[in-house]
């Protein structure tokens, strides 16, 4: 009899979710965060503020859950406000065994949400990290301030990777300003890119963010087309499902994009193995006339106690 000596790949999850404006409680004088405090219209209670870091913890454990029978190895985040509500977060009851670490810096982003990033550090091993700032400007010609581009440099049980974590400016106004803003932000990240490569042609790339851009956009096929990229997401937006719905209509915001090796089926390097959206029942609201669709924590200044105005997203490697 054949002995397999050949060990069985194992399956890995990387994720990113927008987790709707995850602020503490406290007023900070240096951003626009007065509307998350206790005396403020929202009335953003501790006792509110506890519950989302519960549900946003309980949503992080079951993503990928089936496929990978454990809790992503990576989880990129967005609308972020600092350190220490992350430290609560990766300390909350469903995430409490994971060993979370978390990569995180303060943008200049006027509300102070920021993107940051949850890691195993048994997996992911952090090399380096940085931030890069990008410069827009309002049609007056003051400055728009916006969220950075995260890039985290590490090795995954080994092997070399390089994460992109991103926040594209809001479509809360949409107009060609804002078209044009995104369009900018595509073409640094296109630039951090092609550095990273210039360095490392067979660089293992990840890009993952809330790109406020569906994949058919100009900006995201800009980025895709110019660095030989691949979307594996840009076949799931349907007429009735997407990441977050705007107006009643699904868009596909959330994305991961990836460097074509990550295709690569050698014997030991990570993989793709699919992509999806985690869109589990639970994250969704159950009756009336939004049924179906994110179960959020707010809708407009009244709160509903749900997750997300978004759903995650994430892919499913092998390695």
């Amino acid at each position: 009899m054949k002995l397999n000596i050949f060990r069985s790949k194992k399956r890995y999850c990387f994720a990113f979710y927008n987790i709707e404006n995850l602020f503490d409680i406290y007023n900070d004088e240096l951003k626009h965060d007065s509307d998350f405090t206790e005396t403020a219209e929202k009335r953003w209670t501790l006792k509110r503020y506890k519950n989302k870091i519960s549900k946003i913890g309980y949503a992080i454990s079951k993503i990928g859950l089936s496929e990978t029978k454990s809790l992503p190895a990576i989880v990129g985040l967005a609308e972020v406000e600092n350190k220490q509500v992350l430290s609560d977060l990766v300390k909350s009851e469903a995430l409490l065994e994971s060993n979370y670490k978390f990569v995180h810096y303060d943008s200049k982003d006027e509300r102070g949400i920021d993107v940051a990033m949850l890691y195993d550090p048994e997996k992911l091993t952090v090399k380096s990290s940085k931030i890069y700032s990008i410069e827009l400007f309002d049609e007056d010609g003051s400055i728009d301030y916006t969220r950075d581009i995260l890039h985290v440099y590490g090795t995954f049980l080994g092997e070399k990777v390089d994460i992109l974590i991103n926040h594209w400016p809001s479509r809360r106004s949409d107009n060609s300003e804002n078209v044009k803003k995104r369009m900018i932000v595509s073409n640094k990240l296109s630039e951090v890119v092609k550095d990273i490569t210039a360095l490392n042609p067979n660089a293992k790339i990840i890009i993952m963010g809330d790109f406020n851009d569906d994949p058919s956009s100009d900006a995201i096929k800009s980025l895709v087309n110019d660095n030989q990229l691949f979307n594996p997401m840009d076949t799931l937006l349907s007429i009735d499902r997407g990441t977050t719905v705007y107006h009643g209509d699904w868009n596909l915001f959330d994305q991961m994009i990836l460097s074509v090796n990550c295709f690569d089926r050698k014997k030991g390097l990570l993989s793709f193995e699919t992509a999806n959206i985690f869109d589990a029942d639970f994250l969704k609201q159950q009756d009336g006339d939004y049924k179906g669709t994110p179960y959020r924590t707010y809708v407009g200044k009244t709160y509903k106690g749900g997750y997300s105005d978004h759903f995650p997203v994430y892919t499913i490697f092998k390695k």
